[in-house]
């Protein structure tokens, strides 16, 4: 299969263009788009053929669901069932934007979108090329991040083309995403709301409309969200996570030593007040306390170091409020849960 990339401005969008690929969803193909969030590749959600074509491409395995995209409330209704009160507040707030809502599915829904599930994930995007796609498309869309399963999301069009030319029909180019990570996505099918992946929009912005939620352990979440893996987004080298704290310099710095003194390519990914203070390969990730900067930084940093072969990447954490916690959840499962990280580090201290 040949892949197609065709540039389009988000400033000024060529009709024309985004009918091509309407055309391409319609027969059944596979187009990567731009979100505010990170890149998708999208099919018809409706067609059980069409979204095994996304399984495929990404090598995922046949038991993390979906998430579906919509640029209609109408498309809501047909999707979901029994849908509460607090799903039209939730979306008049944050909708369209990078909150993904788990409701109870309509029987429109294929089982192959929500993987045998009683529930369906849904989010209405903000960007202006994938807003107006859908449209055109006249379909809802399945839509996860357009990588292969479990390495960084991408940011841009050339990361997608690097994980999957050839296994896609046609790569919409409307530069790099702003946000930088994927949604966050809340379960609102049943009690109150719940917290089942850290992303764009923040548990304190949660919070402030809803109030309390209830955030769940990364097992808890196991059965029930896209993205559910415990190593996910993961780059080629080996992360190593170094948790926020006064002395995060000195142990990323020991544990770069250690792994250099044993033969190993080291790359440090480090935030802005720490840039001047290590030697080596070094990426700033961004101001600590800056969570939205970090955030749309991270996976082109992890496919940079991977670009370059490093075998380990030593990760500076950062402070989990805002954006940062999203931030973090995803490094973690760089490294492959929080667990595998904490042992890793210990590791190093030697």
């Amino acid at each position: 299969m040949e892949t197609r990339v065709i540039e389009i401005d988000p400033q000024n969008i060529d009709m024309a263009l985004l009918r091509q690929a309407a055309e391409v969803i319609n027969n059944r193909g596979l187009v990567a788009f731009p979100t505010e969030t990170v890149y998708g590749l999208g099919a018809d959600a409706l067609d059980s053929k069409a979204v095994s074509g996304i399984f495929q491409a990404k090598k995922r395995p046949l038991d993390d669901p979906l998430i579906v995209h919509i640029s209609t409330m109408k498309e809501l209704e047909d999707l979901a069932s029994d849908v509460p009160d607090i799903v039209y507040k939730l979306a008049d707030r944050f909708w369209p934007g990078p909150l993904t809502m788990v409701l109870k599915k309509s029987d429109r829904v294929p089982d192959i979108v929500t993987t045998g599930l009683d529930t369906v994930a849904i989010r209405m995007p903000s960007h202006p090329i994938a807003s107006r796609f859908i449209d055109m498309c006249a379909c809802p869309l399945a839509a996860p991040s357009a990588n292969l399963f479990s390495k960084p999301s991408p940011t841009t069009a050339m990361h997608v083309l690097q994980d999957l030319e050839g296994n896609v029909d046609m790569i919409l180019d409307g530069g790099a995403t702003y946000i930088g990570v994927e949604s966050t996505v809340i379960d609102v099918s049943s009690g109150p709301v719940k917290v089942l992946r850290p992303g764009g929009v923040s548990v304190e912005e949660l919070t402030s409309l809803v109030g309390p939620v209830e955030v769940l352990s990364e097992g808890a979440v196991m059965e029930r969200t896209p993205g559910k893996y415990p190593r996910h987004y993961s780059p080629n080298a080996k992360v190593l996570v170094v948790e926020y704290g006064y002395d995060q310099f000195e142990k990323a710095t020991q544990a770069a030593e250690t792994l250099a003194s044993r033969g190993a390519s080291v790359g440090i990914m480090a935030s802005k007040e720490h840039e001047d203070l290590y030697q080596g390969n070094v990426k700033v990730l961004g101001p600590a306390n800056d969570g939205r900067i970090c955030a749309s930084r991270l996976f082109s940093i992890l496919r940079e170091f991977d670009s370059e072969k490093v075998n380990y990447i030593i990760a500076e954490g950062i402070p989990e409020k805002g954006l940062g916690r999203a931030v973090m959840n995803r490094i973690r499962k760089a490294a492959g849960s929080e667990e595998k990280a904490e042992e890793d580090m210990s590791d190093m201290a030697i």
